[in-house]
């Protein structure tokens, strides 16, 4: 496994990451959760990433359930804890769930502090080496939001006070870097930015989509991250499943399919239940077939060679899956085939954004 340095922070972990955000849900119980942790450790996986609302789709009822599991495995796996970097997040402002601060959208600087808390509980750890911002706590569009309306806006806690709060964690030894995900270029800039001015901590990473029906981060916030030493983690790299092809043939109500898109509804009304993202897919996914790949090889392939991406996070449901993924970081694209990869997108953008 190719390893990388986050950021400037000095953590250094695997190109790629297991994401746990379907643990604790139907399709991944804790024994399948278990042997999957069990065998990514084994294939030398050494980064993993959760947060506090897994797993995905966010219920009251399974709220902080994958960090529990993961609690959980690390307690029956002695010394698996100091074999990885352990990634989690805090929720940004929480008006869409009532189960998180009872749904109270203003966040306060306390508001970090319980947070890493519960998680450092959950977890069964003493400390969390990347604490993400899970979505930024102002108003700005993300989850299949196109436009950002001025209207919107409302007094929040200021970027000043969120790192001062993070700040806080760091100094305490139960944080050992910071991260934001699902930000835009003006948040990553804002944030360097009062943490230059203010000798608070700099983020070391963002988390946000990135794949071929998803490359908004082509669009000036490679740049940012490039020029400004902020390492990207690129997680849904297949697109929830639309980039596999299990969905090509029968579309995302198939009853059959065992993928996310057709278990939960909710999935279906986001990004990547849009016909546009499933055509698009469909094209790509043709595309990989038509050079001798399989669709799934070709989109992880064009995450895990990217020089945006510093570390793909990988989700899966079974051992099988992610033996698949991981084989996948063998696959070469050559130019021509990346050349046609940009053909499709130059006619189609980003329908999964």
């Amino acid at each position: 496994m190719e390893h990388t340095t986050l950021g400037t922070s000095g953590l250094k972990v695997g190109r790629i990451c297991l994401g746990t955000m379907t643990f604790g849900e139907r399709q991944v119980d804790e024994k399948t959760a278990f042997a999957i942790l069990d065998r990514a450790l084994e294939r030398g996986i050494d980064f993993l990433d959760t947060a506090e609302m897994y797993p995905v789709p966010p219920s009251a009822e399974r709220f902080g359930d994958t960090e529990r599991i993961l609690g959980r495995w690390f307690a029956q796996r002695p010394g698996a804890r100091r074999q990885v970097v352990l990634a989690t997040k805090v929720s940004g402002s929480a008006r869409a769930y009532h189960w998180i601060r009872g749904g109270r959208a203003e966040v306060q600087p306390q508001d970090f502090i319980d947070a890493c808390d519960a998680s450092l509980k959950r977890l069964g750890t003493d400390v969390i080496d990347l604490y993400q911002i899970h979505w930024p706590v102002r108003h700005v569009p993300m989850f299949g939001g196109l436009y950002f309306d001025p209207a919107k806006d409302r007094p929040v806690l200021s970027v000043q006070a969120q790192l001062e709060a993070l700040d806080r964690l760091v100094r305490a030894g139960k944080v050992r870097a910071v991260g934001l995900s699902n930000e835009t270029p003006w948040g990553v800039m804002a944030f360097l930015r009062e943490a230059e001015l203010h000798g608070l901590p700099r983020v070391a990473t963002v988390q946000n989509p990135y794949c071929l029906v998803n490359r908004v981060v082509d669009n000036g916030l490679d740049e940012v991250l490039h020029r400004e030493q902020v390492s990207l983690l690129a997680y849904s790299p297949l697109g929830f499943g639309l980039l596999t092809g299990k969905y090509d043939a029968r579309g995302l109500d198939d009853p059959a399919n065992p993928g996310r898109l057709a278990i939960f509804d909710s999935m279906k009304q986001q990004r990547w239940g849009r016909p546009e993202a499933l055509a698009a897919a469909k094209r790509y996914n043709a595309l990989a077939r038509a050079h001798g790949l399989t669709p799934t090889a070709m989109a992880l392939a064009f995450c895990y060679r990217s020089w945006r991406v510093a570390s793909t996070i990988i989700g899966v449901t079974s051992v099988a899956q992610l033996d698949e993924c991981l084989d996948a970081w063998d696959t070469t694209l050559s130019p021509e085939l990346l050349a046609e990869i940009d053909r499709i997108r130059w006619e189609i953008r980003d329908p999964g954004q």
